[in-house]
């Protein structure tokens, strides 16, 4: 289960980097903070 949230963290932030290179500045930070969040690596909401 830990791995799995890890890839959809992973996921989450790399989408999150690239709605920000995309200049979808909100769209792009929340997706970066939830992929932070989801992470087994950081806080994690599942934990």
């Amino acid at each position: 289960m830990a791995f799995i949230l890890w890839i959809i963290a992973v996921v989450l932030v790399i989408a999150g980097i690239v709605m920000l290179l995309r200049r979808r500045w909100l769209f792009g930070i929340v997706l970066i903070v939830v992929g932070l969040l989801v992470g087994p690596g950081g806080v994690s909401i599942f934990h």
